[in-house]
């Protein structure tokens, strides 16, 4: 791993404190044999270094693609351990750095919604992350975050302090596909994989994944 990617999990841990605070629960839940396949919610730019901060097996990022147009954002986010993925679709890149990073032993965080929450409830997540999480047929470990949509800037993080907790869940599989992965399935499988995080998280967060919506569905 490159230097950036130990010195931006280490700067986290020290900003955590002077802009705001920092909890971390449910460590135990994940064993020391990996990798995993991690997913969140996402609320702010700052998820993904909080979300690696905050897990201690080693892991890299699926970004989107639009960090790494420009030199300065994609040398920090390539080097802190991501690589690029097209919104609204998946190619075969990525599915192949991913599971070369599996291969290696290194876990790999994913955010099925595919960019930041408007509002900081849950919204739908893209197709292409249960391709991803059935192709790589690993154990996934779900994570809820609350407060980074809290951090609008440094100056009023710094007076106000906001509160990120960061909930990690016990690893889970998703049912095994008989044949092909129709729609259908994609869309079960994906209530499945992300119902795991709504559970993580306060009612006011789950947005469409709350259980009243599901129950709907």
């Amino acid at each position: 791993m490159h230097w950036v990617y130990y010195f931006g999990r280490g700067l986290i841990r020290v900003l955590a404190f002077p802009f705001g605070g920092w909890k971390v629960r449910g460590t135990d839940n994940i064993p020391d044999q990996g990798p995993y396949l991690i997913i969140s919610n996402h609320l702010h730019l700052a998820d993904p270094p909080i979300v690696g901060a905050s897990i201690k097996h080693k892991s890299v990022f699926i970004a989107k693609e639009e960090l790494f147009k420009h030199r300065w954002s994609c040398f920090w986010v390539k080097n802190f351990g991501a690589f690029p993925v097209r919104r609204g679709g998946v190619d075969r890149n990525v599915i192949y750095q991913a599971e070369g990073w599996v291969k290696r032993g290194v876990s790999v965080v994913m955010f099925p919604e595919g960019t930041r929450s408007p509002n900081g409830t849950m919204q739908p997540a893209l197709p292409g992350a249960v391709l991803i999480a059935t192709r790589l047929n690993i154990p996934i470990v779900p994570v809820g975050i609350t407060g980074s949509d809290k951090l609008r800037s440094l100056k009023r993080a710094f007076w106000h302090h906001p509160m990120i907790t960061v909930n990690i869940g016990k690893p889970f599989t998703l049912p095994p596909v008989e044949g092909k992965l129709t729609k259908d399935k994609r869309r079960e499988l994906t209530r499945i994989m992300m119902g795991h995080v709504a559970d993580l998280l306060p009612p006011e967060y789950q947005g469409i994944y709350a259980r009243r919506e599901n129950a709907k569905d």
